[in-house]
């Protein structure tokens, strides 16, 4: 196994570039699971009371 020096300067673009990309991922986490909860929780509107219910109607994985 070969280790080889870096220097310093290029350390420290690194370092930044993979604390940017760690931040970066924690907001697209984030905004994707708000979207994925928009999706699962108003896709027929009934769950909000946004939408009025419809007779018979069923109660999970129906939409419009």
């Amino acid at each position: 196994m070969t280790v080889q020096m870096k220097p310093r300067g290029k350390e420290k673009n690194v370092e930044v570039s993979m604390s940017e990309l760690k931040s970066e991922v924690e907001d697209l986490r984030q905004l994707v699971h708000t979207l994925l909860t928009i999706i699962m929780e108003e896709a027929d509107g009934i769950q909000s009371g946004a939408a009025p219910t419809i007779p018979n109607q069923p109660k999970r994985r129906f939409s419009m």
